[in-house]
């Protein structure tokens, strides 16, 4: 089995990068009134990429976790539920 790749930081594909940059435009544009340029755009991606992507990534993570525990609770209960009582 091959090392795990790190997860430390969070990459977007290019379009994914693209959208974000035209929603914070549109937003500072909304609702400050102001023009965001192409490097205050670039510039705030880059710091929620470092700085809040991986805190949303390990909240992520730990839904999954708790879903996950509840669901092999259910799998425990529900094989509980297969046995036959016997007399």
């Amino acid at each position: 089995m091959g090392k795990r790749e790190s997860l430390s930081q969070i990459k977007l594909s290019e379009s994914q990068r693209e959208k974000l940059k035209e929603e914070m435009a549109a937003f500072y544009l909304d609702v400050r009134g102001e023009e965001l340029g192409m490097i205050e755009q670039i510039q705030l991606l880059e710091l929620f990429e470092e700085r809040m992507a991986p805190i949303v990534y390990n909240r992520a993570l730990d839904d999954a976790k708790r879903w996950f525990g509840q669901a092999m609770e259910n799998v425990e209960s529900d094989y509980y539920g297969l046995y036959k009582h016997e007399d």
